[in-house]
């Protein structure tokens, strides 16, 4: 009998993983509140709500499952949803995290409480309620601080703090982009950070996905801190590659994942690795859809949905055959209205260059990049080491050009 997978979300990312959903043979029902996303036209049936609404796509995945079709399975693939995830998994009893360790995941001053109670290593944290409060705990640790929304994705209110930052400004702008108003202000890490992606089952955990993450442009897109790709394999040695690997497993136990993919946001400090964030999801980024599968040959996002399934994995699935150094790189024009994209086809088709393509076309008016999602482009190529992986990327942004106008 045909088994029915839900997938949460229809962004251009998720659209490698309805098709393999479909390739493997699932029926494949996919939602999302925009009724343009890119991937709902590859669902075998596409249901319009949002992301975001948990109660709303509750409702809509119960109504199918008692109505239409029994439902095996729910997942997100490059979208930061786990709580509508588990809120789904719950209604239906399906596999899949508790929505207690969903919503402590999706609220980073939650999250990391509980890794604090854990032992866990992690930057200093505080909620900060006003502009007073801030001005308050700067004058008792200094400015090298960040303040963020404590709910927020994709870097979308995160500010670094500064000596010349308006305090006032940064407060109110964390503050709105938060659902729930709420505002915090952790230490900022110094030192290398990396991404890490793995599986955590009841039997074994294993961490396949480990990159360096890339913030070249930090002074230059201050104060909003947006990451500029990464590439893999990493530059570290085996005992803090080791190290960190660790440190995320048990993290991602303390928080209660379980038979999951987890994310890991780690920075390696003078005092040894700590977490920045753990989230019960696979990566955005082309992280898990793209360069894990072109490093290490395995598909993470084929053993996400056997989980999301309840399957037991292949083991052959998890075998580690490393493929390629990998890196991915941003285009940052600036902002204005684009009047020309010259040189594109250049790279198109060489063999290195895995995937490249502009979020944006001529006539199109790019924003301030102030989140990733204001970042207007990519390209992920590959090479026989990390260095020739960079190396290209860098000649591919570098040539490709990006004319605007005010």
């Amino acid at each position: 009998m045909t088994k029915t997978i839900w997938i949460v979300g229809a962004g251009v990312e998720a659209i490698p993983g309805i098709k393999l959903a479909k390739k493997l043979g699932l029926n494949v029902i996919v939602s999302d509140g925009n009724p343009n996303a890119p991937g709902l036209k590859f669902a075998d049936k596409p249901i319009i709500t949002s992301t975001y609404d948990v109660e709303g796509t509750v409702n809509a995945a119960y109504e199918y499952h008692q109505n239409v079709n029994h439902i095996d399975g729910v997942i997100c693939i490059g979208t930061d949803v786990p709580l509508t995830v588990a809120s789904v998994a719950e209604k239906l009893n399906l596999p899949g995290i508790t929505t207690e360790t969903a919503r402590k995941c999706s609220d980073k001053f939650l999250m990391k409480e509980s890794l604090l109670a854990g032992g866990i290593p992690i930057s200093w944290f505080s909620l900060v309620k006003s502009v007073s409060e801030l001005r308050s705990i700067i004058s008792e640790r200094g400015s090298s601080l960040v303040i963020k929304p404590v709910d927020s994705r994709g870097a979308r209110g995160v500010i670094r703090i500064t000596e010349s930052l308006d305090l006032e400004w940064a407060f109110e702008y964390a503050k709105s982009i938060s659902p729930t108003s709420r505002v915090m202000v952790e230490e900022f890490l110094e030192g290398q950070q990396y991404s890490t992606e793995s599986i955590i089952t009841d039997e074994k955990n294993i961490t396949l996905g480990f990159a360096e993450r890339n913030y070249e442009f930090l002074e230059e897109l201050s104060p909003y801190i947006i990451e500029n790709g990464g590439q893999q394999p990493a530059k570290i040695d085996k005992k803090d590659l080791d190290s960190i690997v660790k440190l995320v497993e048990k993290s991602s136990q303390i928080l209660g994942i379980s038979n999951a993919i987890s994310k890991g946001d780690v920075v390696m400090t003078k005092e040894g690795p700590k977490i920045i964030e753990i989230a019960p999801r696979l990566s955005g980024g082309y992280f898990s859809s793209d360069q894990i599968p072109l490093a290490t040959g395995v598909d993470i996002i084929e053993i996400a949905i056997c989980l999301s399934l309840g399957e037991k994995i292949n083991k052959e699935k998890l075998v580690f055959r490393p493929q390629n150094a990998v890196a991915i790189r941003y285009f940052f024009p600036k902002p204005g209205q684009i009047i020309s994209i010259s040189n594109i086809d250049l790279f198109k088709n060489e063999s290195w260059v895995h995937k490249l393509d502009l979020f944006f076309g001529v006539g199109d008016v790019l924003e301030k990049i102030t989140d990733h999602t204001k970042r207007c482009g990519f390209v992920i190529t590959t090479g026989n080491t990390r260095d020739e992986a960079v190396e290209r990327a860098k000649t591919v942004v570098k040539n490709v050009q990006i004319s605007t106008r005010q």
